[in-house]
């Protein structure tokens, strides 16, 4: 819980954190170190200093990460109410705080013994010395949109399944009168010729789904906005069957959609007034006898056929699928899709950015300055009118793989232009940004980030 109160109260029982930039203090001979965290006792009560080195090269990011380090040390480990002191109140910094305090302190363990779980963090109330303000207790909402999707990823492919995912929609939007569904199981895939998504899921003993929520939030004569995540709930590579090293994290492969999740729990709780769809096309790559083959060619709803090159490119036809269905019966203003797509876009990027893909330069620069705003960070790669020469097969319209090496996050991007129908368009490519293992990533801990939530939130709120 986090709560606000303008003067520091320094309440007994409270740990104390202060951020500082640099002062002198009885306890310091000299100035704290940018990064550095110094635990005291004074009076009884413990005071955590954090050395933010100087004004004019700190970074929100650093503050986060700083914060995030404070909020883990081991002095405070006991204390149940944990004071912070901002060097500034300033809305950005406040936010940071926030931001530092719900993202940098997140902690799966739900299947961690009592005993073992951590309790470093959980369950702390923190006061920040700030006043009250709407855009506070939004940016806590988005922190808990963001809470959501994470624990959608990090849980079990087996639990979040696409039973699981729908229960979570229709609980998010329970009594919502401006949200209309759409579901999609296997039948009415099958009816609609959704052939893509159903090749995909066919070896898998899990119902595949297409999700569709619509939020009439909106004018009446605005049109939609549709964010359509890739569900897939476990991805084996298929036939082409993913390598030890690479498959053990493959429940993170619906990350799009469980963004969508979080991104649809934000809209409801700030009240955003905009035409939005929420899809989400849920599926399992599995393997055995029934499994979809390289070499096959099938048609998908968009009347498009496509040679399946690898059984592992399989986000993009589940995506295409949907694409399609939303732009032929929903006919949006504009379409976003989210995706853990390619490991092509990890070697361009690495983990610290999602890749921005678009064929609308004005809806490419809005995305740009949201992810800036946020923290919630991507960088513009280029789709090409060339790269659907690499795409094409000579039995098929399209091949889910490339003919050329090199370029891999584009041309998977550029197939799914192919389906947009001139539509404007944006793809984000969140394979590196959506997940963290080893070493602690700027203020996330082990596992899923969030990527896109509060990036996406903040695009719908000032767009």
């Amino acid at each position: 819980m986090i709560l606000f109160r303008l003067q520091p109260k320094y309440d007994k029982d409270a740990a104390i954190i202060l951020l500082t930039t640099g002062q002198h203090h009885a306890h310091f001979k000299k100035e704290l170190e940018k990064g550095e965290i110094f635990p005291a006792i004074e009076g009884g009560r413990i005071f955590v200093y954090v050395g933010l080195g100087s004004m004019d090269k700190l970074s929100l990011t650093d503050l986060r990460v700083f914060l995030r380090k404070a909020l883990l040390t081991i002095s405070l480990k006991k204390a149940r109410t944990v004071e912070i002191i901002p060097h500034r109140r300033d809305d950005a910094t406040i936010i940071a705080i926030i931001e530092g305090v719900m993202i940098g302190t997140y902690v799966w363990d739900k299947y961690k013994s009592k005993d073992l779980s951590d309790k470093t963090v959980k369950d702390k109330q923190v006061t920040i010395a700030a006043e009250q303000h709407k855009k506070y207790t939004d940016a806590i909402a988005v922190c808990q949109g963001v809470k959501l999707t994470r624990d959608l990823v990090n849980d079990n492919a087996d639990t979040v399944t696409s039973e699981y995912l729908e229960k979570t929609l229709r609980g998010l939007i329970k009594g919502q009168k401006k949200i209309r569904l759409e579901i999609l199981n296997r039948k009415e895939l099958k009816a609609k010729g959704l052939y893509f998504h159903l090749a995909v899921n066919q070896a898998s003993n899990k119902e595949p789904k297409l999700i569709i929520a619509r939020y009439n939030g909106g004018r009446n004569n605005e049109g939609y906005t549709a964010i359509v995540g890739k569900g897939l709930t476990f991805d084996t590579g298929g036939l082409n069957l993913k390598p030890t090293g690479s498959i053990e994290t493959m429940k993170i492969d619906m990350s799009g959609a469980a963004a969508v999740c979080g991104v649809l729990k934000n809209v409801l709780a700030l009240g955003i007034k905009k035409n939005l769809l929420f899809v989400l096309g849920i599926a399992e790559n599995s393997i055995g006898s029934n499994a979809y083959k390289p070499g096959d060619v099938i048609t998908g709803y968009a009347g498009k056929s496509v040679e399946i090159g690898n059984t592992d490119a399989e986000g993009r036809l589940v995506l295409a699928d949907a694409i399609a269905y939303v732009v032929k019966n929903y006919k949006p203003a504009r379409i976003i899709d989210l995706a853990t797509l390619t490991g092509a876009c990890v070697v361009a990027l690495g983990f610290d950015y999602s890749g921005l893909f678009s064929n609308n330069d004005e809806l490419a620069r809005q995305l740009l300055e949201a992810s800036k705003e946020t923290d919630d960070r991507a960088w513009r790669l280029p789709v090409y009118p060339e790269l659907k020469e690499y795409i094409k097969s000579p039995i098929a319209d399209l091949k889910n793989t490339s003919s050329v090496k090199g370029g891999g996050a584009s041309t998977a991007a550029e197939f799914l232009h192919q389906f947009t129908e001139g539509t404007p368009w944006a793809h984000l490519d969140i394979a590196g940004s959506a997940y963290t293992e080893g070493a602690r990533r700027m203020y996330f801990g082990f596992g899923a980030t969030g990527a896109g939530v509060r990036l996406l939130t903040h695009y719908l709120s000032h767009s």
